[in-house]
């Protein structure tokens, strides 16, 4: 029994360190990385990075295409109904139905097209991040007060976004095209 915990002692001081030194095997096992296809594509087709594509995706299903939050929203790019229904309507979608949300396709297809949306609106990745979490109407208001992010949840999905998007574009840049 003494050896069994000597050694899964030994293993927690190595994957521990492990992790603090951001080791790619690591790295892959805390960040996965699924829909590559997809995200390949709607990165290609609204001018993303794809890294960056990931990252949001990661951030907020943890590639759950099933996800569903507290206030709503659906699947992996966690979009509410509502800002899915009007995407559709602008990308000349017709017959939306919430359960599209819930096709990963679907999904990043309508999550891109609004980050895009977001970096277009305020040329700058950090603040369209924050919109695309705590939306344009909060940013707006922030930015016509002179004042930044004012959510600390805001502040740390971007924070997080930005760390996760540093972590594909190193560990899966083959993956995603991008080498």
């Amino acid at each position: 029994m003494r050896r069994i915990v000597t050694a899964l002692a030994a293993i927690a001081i190595i994957a521990s360190s492990a992790v603090s030194l951001g080791c790619a095997p690591v790295d892959r096992l805390r960040y996965p990385l699924r829909y590559e296809q997809i995200v390949r594509i709607h990165a290609k087709n609204y001018d993303l990075d794809p890294a960056l594509l990931a990252a949001v995706i990661y951030t907020e299903s943890r590639f759950n295409a099933r996800a569903e939050s507290s206030a709503g929203a659906i699947g992996l790019m966690q979009l509410l109904p509502e800002t899915a229904r009007g995407i559709a309507v602008r990308t000349g979608g017709d017959g939306f139905a919430v359960k599209d949300l819930y096709v990963p396709e679907i999904n990043v297809r309508y999550g891109a097209w609004y980050l895009r949306n977001m970096l277009d609106r305020y040329s700058d990745e950090r603040t369209a991040l924050a919109a695309y979490h705590a939306g344009p109407g909060n940013v707006d208001r922030w930015r016509d007060q002179g004042v930044e992010i004012q959510f600390p949840e805001t502040r740390d999905y971007v924070d997080d976004v930005e760390k996760a998007k540093r972590i594909y574009a190193d560990r899966y840049a083959k993956e995603l095209g991008l080498g």
